[in-house]
């Protein structure tokens, strides 16, 4: 039974993990993504990097740490996704590797070209993860083809299915959404307007392709046994879809916090739905449901679990207490004149 509990426990804090990762890292991918089509000249790409610039590290902590609780509290589970998922997983290192480098190494030289090889390794940086978290939580919705070992059945091609492709699009159009939203909040004047309705424009996308994931959940998942099995987690659907129809009300009445807020809520319930929905499981096997990997059947040892625990209790709050005041010191917008600083990126 004790067993059970810390099984629990550490099944929500892993989508927790997951979820707020991508409600925070969100927004950089976003504004990465955006950089291109909404940056008039060299003034408003360097107030997006510096919109960014000093959180996008810190918000990589909750990767490394759903990352390392996937190690810790679910072995199997992690060495299953990071074999099976080795490429997509290998191209999102590179990925974020490349938009790390681009923010450190873009203002080193004043050549346009040298500005504007970093300049695409931050939009392609912001992509490729975006897209492929999407396609690789999707896949996991609906199960991979894996054996009883644990081996997949399948190659990197066979991820890219209707479905998997759906939720990388929905993450896509998602997190930039959500970093046009970030970036009404952090400019001013006509780059703010174009952010605006860079924002307007997309959040109609977002509500099709809502509606069109949770329809299709139902026909290539079985994440909706959940929730009508346990009708109390029909809430995490309900705020999801709060969070997405209130933006634009919000974004009509200049109420730009609440707004990205709003957002933030909706990435964070649409995580949470599919983690809710797969209880017990981690990675369902679309060959075998017995073949599945479970909290049950994938977990560390009772005592692992209890030490991480206590550790989680320590130092997660550490963490929060830290991304708070980082987000309080930085909340000022970014000016044209911030840019002549030696801080600026």
């Amino acid at each position: 039974m004790e067993q059970n509990i810390f099984q629990i426990i550490w099944f929500v804090l892993w989508g927790v993990l997951w979820a707020v990762y991508f409600m925070l890292d969100g927004f950089d991918f976003g504004l990465g993504m955006l950089l291109p089509f909404i940056a008039k000249n060299d003034v408003d790409r360097r107030i997006i990097y510096n919109a960014a610039g000093p959180f996008w590290d810190g918000n990589e902590v909750w990767l490394i740490t759903a990352g390392g609780a996937t190690f810790a509290a679910f072995p199997k589970t992690y060495a299953v996704m990071f074999s099976a998922l080795y490429t997509p997983l290998l191209l999102i290192l590179f990925a974020l590797i490349l938009r790390g480098v681009a923010f450190e190494f873009r203002a080193k030289e004043e050549s346009p070209v040298w500005k504007g090889i970093w300049d695409l390794c931050l939009v392609v940086g912001s992509f490729l993860p975006a897209l492929l978290f999407g396609v690789a939580f999707a896949n996991f919705f609906q199960g991979l083809p894996i054996d009883w070992q644990g081996i997949m059945h399948g190659n990197t091609l066979s991820l890219l299915n209707p479905y998997g492709l759906l939720g990388g699009l929905l993450f896509v159009v998602m997190f930039i959404v959500h970093g046009a939203l970030w970036l009404t909040i952090k400019s001013n004047g006509a780059l703010k307007r174009r952010a605006k309705k860079v924002a307007e424009s997309f959040w109609v996308i977002e509500m099709l392709l809502v509606i069109i994931f949770l329809v299709a959940t139902g026909f290539f998942t079985d994440l909706w046994v959940n929730f009508f099995r346990y009708k109390w987690l029909l809430i995490i659907p309900a705020l999801a879809l709060l969070g997405f129809v209130a933006i634009p009300g919000f974004l009509a009445y200049g109420s730009y916090w609440k707004a990205w807020f709003s957002s933030a809520l909706a990435i964070l319930m649409t995580t949470a739905f599919g983690v809710a929905g797969l209880f017990p499981r981690l990675i369902p096997s679309s060959l075998n449901p017995d073949w599945s990997l479970t909290i049950y059947n994938s977990s560390s040892s009772p005592l692992t679990l209890k030490i991480m625990t206590a550790v989680a209790l320590i130092f997660v709050p550490i963490v929060i207490l830290y991304q708070l005041w980082t987000y309080k010191t930085f909340s000022e917008k970014v000016k044209p004149e911030f840019l002549e600083t030696e801080e600026a990126y």
